[in-house]
């Protein structure tokens, strides 16, 4: 059997997604847009490797008076971290309405007060491009919903209404609001359907002309020389009344049809989902290693958190022993903060309730929020904690100490040791604490970590903050340490080896070429000889010193022991 074409692959998916005829003019015009993006892309040799490090920033995370922010991002990557990182994430950078731009208005735009799509270029011929695809939901100030309701197209047939009177018990929510809003169109007064807010009006892919405009937007970001496909909150995309309207077939099948046409365009381009769930769910994005090519490792960060803050490592070590082999050519998106807080949903499973509750308690009592989620039987349960990632680890479970700032970089070391791709969230490198009075002026817990920093208080800092500049040095040096060993691929093998609730132990390299150690309590703890198989000549890469037994670790250091 000859291969496939795309315009037939497209068809097949099409045909999947809505059981029955697909008008073959959606078909055709898809398929041409496809071909079209396609000569113009130059491909890249290899998907990625133990060098890729991502950088979490939003354009104007950083600013400087009279100057364009994406300019001021460009100008801080170059003179910070040009050999450190090579990926940026760049957060929505379009004209928006709300939630800090997922409430995108025009999704072929650059955000004026930003900068504009040559700065976006100028980034891209340094850096790779990570962007976000917010395919869920468009603002309401957006032209598809105001068409909508002007009763005009495109748009008209772009969005769900639903009567008041349907049960919607069984959609699962992460928000505590409303799941219809009401709003007044031509024909009367309707509700639609909005899974985040008022302002983010979910679109109705039960349309595939609508899917049609959806691909048509990712195909003119890879036009624009993104690397990294992020599909924002994608597990809520297809909505079926009676169902709990997450994970659906149809939304794991969309999923694949981009999956289809990115590899159709360059096999090296990335897709990642964006899915906030409990651990199981979010790994069935891979598929059977043909929807995402990367998914969030969500469950790593508040696990981190716990294990750091209660100084054991019990939860994490099981839950990481626990993880199923991944399908070939797939991997991790490593993180422990991001714009986003710390989500607790994939604790799910992992963490006993009491235990995550506590936890919550603590982050309040660091200077930090609780968001919650509305829950199928109307009660409301923690969702995430806001607080800033270096913040959230300034006290343990007995209280302030003197390794704040250990206790943090042991965090992202452990983070970055993982099977995968580490992502740095901007105010994790610079050290950044909670953000209260931007709470205080948005409402919004979320703003808590999402400061708009001043290029030259930053550099002031780095210079004459003696907490942030060795935040700030030691990570740059580890990351670079980390881009020189091998057994970091983010394909190679990974385990776990169990030696005590205050360490945490992995072995990482396709020939357990490397083995990673860390001391997660504030006491020195010392490994006898027989607890981990070292070779008598193993170089300990952080310290660059010659591994003698027994093994003592100090308070929250890490270990980075390369076999010889």
């Amino acid at each position: 059997m000859g291969l496939i074409s795309i315009s037939e692959k497209i068809r097949n998916r099409l045909q999947n997604i809505y059981t029955g005829h697909v008008p073959d003019n959606i078909i055709e015009d898809l398929a041409k847009n496809v071909e079209r993006i396609k000569s113009l892309i130059s491909s890249v040799t290899e998907k990625w490797n133990e060098k890729d490090i991502i950088l979490i920033t939003y354009g104007d995370s950083i600013i400087q008076k009279g100057k364009k922010p994406l300019s001021v991002l460009k100008n801080f990557l170059d003179n910070y971290l040009s050999n450190t990182i090579n990926y940026v994430h760049i957060l929505p950078f379009f004209p928006y309405s709300s939630d800090d731009g997922f409430s995108v208005i025009d999704y072929y735009r650059v955000n004026p007060q930003l900068g504009n799509w040559n700065d976006i270029d100028h980034i891209s011929k340094d850096y790779n491009l990570m962007a976000d695809l917010v395919i869920n939901h468009i603002s309401q100030h957006s032209e598809w919903f105001q068409n909508y309701l002007k009763g005009e197209n495109p748009g008209e047939e772009y969005f769900i209404e639903v009567d008041t009177d349907t049960d919607l018990s069984k959609v699962i929510r992460p928000r505590s609001l409303p799941l219809l809003t009401k709003v007044k169109t031509k024909n009367g007064e309707k509700y639609v359907w909005t899974t985040f807010s008022s302002d983010q009006i979910d679109l109705n892919f039960s349309n595939p002309r609508l899917l049609k405009e959806m691909i048509d937007v990712l195909l003119f970001y890879l036009s624009k020389r993104v690397r990294i496909i992020r599909l924002d909150a994608i597990a809520f995309l297809w909505k079926e009344i009676g169902t709990n309207c997450l994970h659906l077939p149809q939304t794991h099948e969309i999923v694949k049809l981009m999956r289809d046409i990115v590899d159709y365009i360059d096999p090296e381009i990335i897709l990642i989902t964006e899915t906030n769930v409990p651990n199981k769910e979010n790994l069935s994005y891979f598929g059977n290693g043909d929807e995402a090519n990367m998914v969030y490792q969500f469950s790593l960060p508040p696990l981190l958190l716990h294990a750091l803050y209660s100084a054991n490592s019990k939860y994490l070590t099981s839950w990481a022993e626990s993880l199923s082999e991944i399908p070939e050519g797939c991997t991790f998106f490593n993180f422990t903060a991001s714009h986003d807080g710390i989500g607790v949903r994939p604790l799910e499973g992992i963490l006993p309730a009491s235990e995550v509750l506590d936890l919550a308690v603590a982050m309040k009592n660091n200077g930090g929020f609780v968001s919650t989620k509305r829950n199928s039987d109307g009660t409301d349960s923690p969702y995430e904690l806001n607080i800033t990632y270096f913040d959230a680890l300034k006290k343990t479970v007995d209280g302030k100490d003197n390794f704040h700032a250990e206790r943090f970089i042991c965090s992202q070391t452990l983070m970055m040791s993982f099977k995968g791709i580490p992502a740095f969230y901007i105010h994790s490198l610079l050290a950044t604490e909670n953000y209260i009075d931007g709470v205080k002026k948005t409402g919004m817990f979320r703003t808590i970590n999402r400061k708009k920093l001043i290029a030259n208080v930053i550099a002031q800092e780095l210079k004459n903050n003696p907490v942030k500049s060795y935040v700030f040095s030691e990570l740059k040096k580890r990351i670079n340490i980390r881009k020189s060993i091998h057994a970091f691929h983010p394909e190679s093998n990974q385990q776990v080896i169990n030696i005590g609730d205050k360490m945490f132990c992995l072995i990482r390299g396709n020939k357990n070429e490397l083995t990673v150690i860390a001391n997660l309590s504030s006491k020195e703890q010392i490994i006898p000889k027989d607890r981990v198989k070292i070779s008598a000549k193993a170089i300990e890469r952080i310290s660059v010193r010659i591994i003698t037994h027994p093994l003592k670790l100090k308070p929250y250091q890490v270990m980075w022991i390369e076999q010889a």
